[in-house]
């Protein structure tokens, strides 16, 4: 495998996709073991770069961090903010449906690009990004073959 990346012949594998309740129903779409073992070697990377940047009460997967400091934390801030329960605050918990199938590959690829200069990492997170083909993406592509149709049905000398 380091060769097949040092040489960039990697090739990323297909996705095995299933349903999970936790405790809503969620797809899954899991890579092989060994496109896992190259996800956790970029994220070593990716993680040196961008972990400066995150706000501190951020706590979902980030290392040293995780759901029981997070909890602590939102009642040590909850607990100031209503100066010790006296007054009323609130908290937003909230989820975005279908967030990491409607991220748009080639911004995420830009954003990427701002931080990461080396060709060959930037290579290789292109390839793993690519690898997945969203729901959304996959209806987006749909409805442009649609299209195409259409437009060839009614101007086939256009295309």
């Amino acid at each position: 495998m380091a060769r097949a990346l040092g040489e960039r012949r990697y090739c990323h594998g297909h996705y095995t996709a299933f349903r999970i309740c936790d405790p809503k129903l969620r797809d899954v779409h899991k890579a092989t073991v060994r496109d896992r073992i190259v996800h956790h070697a970029v994220f070593k990377v990716l993680n040196l770069v961008y972990e400066p940047t995150f706000i501190s009460p951020s706590f979902s997967c980030r290392l040293g961090k995780g759901t029981h400091k997070g909890v602590n934390t939102l009642e040590k801030m909850l607990r100031q903010t209503s100066q010790n329960y006296m007054q009323t605050c609130y908290a937003l918990k909230c989820d975005i449906k279908k967030f990491f199938d409607s991220v748009d590959h080639a911004i995420l690829l830009a954003i990427l690009g701002r931080k990461i200069k080396d060709p060959n990492v930037m290579w290789l997170l292109e390839t793993i990004v690519k690898s997945y083909l969203s729901t959304y993406e996959r209806e987006r592509e749909r409805e442009r073959e649609r299209v195409k149709m259409l437009a060839k049905l009614v101007c086939p000398s256009a295309i």
